[in-house]
């Protein structure tokens, strides 16, 4: 598995090619529009984030010492950046995760291609993402721990 560094810096690589914000946005649409629905269980408001004109859930798991995280929105636009986070850090330990926050978004300028509601629920998503694997952290440490909340295949 490649390693969240590793896939930042594609992403980075990726942005960067795609030169014009028009591009660059349609390329997330793109993501959201390819990402996996959230099963609907999980759609409910435990799961919400807050801060975003649209509907934005993550449901979170820890399963044999590595974070996952499901994602899904009524906005193909909010979809899209969940599942571009989402790529990133799902299937890492909360160690590798806490070690790269998601500020480089802000160098790819992913924020200024978003509205003001968006852009407080693409930080709001990123404060849970990292809370949790803080919380994984703090919990299991590094030791693999049992699945909690694990999610349906």
């Amino acid at each position: 598995m490649r390693t969240i560094q590793e896939k930042k810096d594609e992403l980075l690589e990726t942005l960067e090619l795609i030169g014009d914000e028009q591009e660059r946005l349609g390329y997330i649409v793109d993501l959201g529009k390819e990402a996996a629905p959230m099963p609907e269980e999980y759609r409910q408001d435990t799961f919400r984030i807050e801060g975003c004109a649209s509907n934005l859930w993550m449901f979170p798991s820890y399963e044999e010492g590595l974070c996952h995280y499901r994602v899904d929105s009524d906005s193909t636009i909010t979809r899209g950046i969940a599942a571009m986070l989402v790529a990133l850090y799902d299937g890492h330990p909360p160690g590798e995760i806490l070690a790269h926050p998601p500020d480089f978004l802000q160098e790819a300028g992913v924020p200024q291609l978003l509205s003001p509601n968006r852009r407080n629920g693409l930080t709001n998503l990123s404060g849970k993402l990292m809370d949790y694997a803080r919380l994984c952290q703090e919990q299991y440490g590094s030791a693999p721990a049992p699945a909690v909340g694990k999610s349906p295949e």
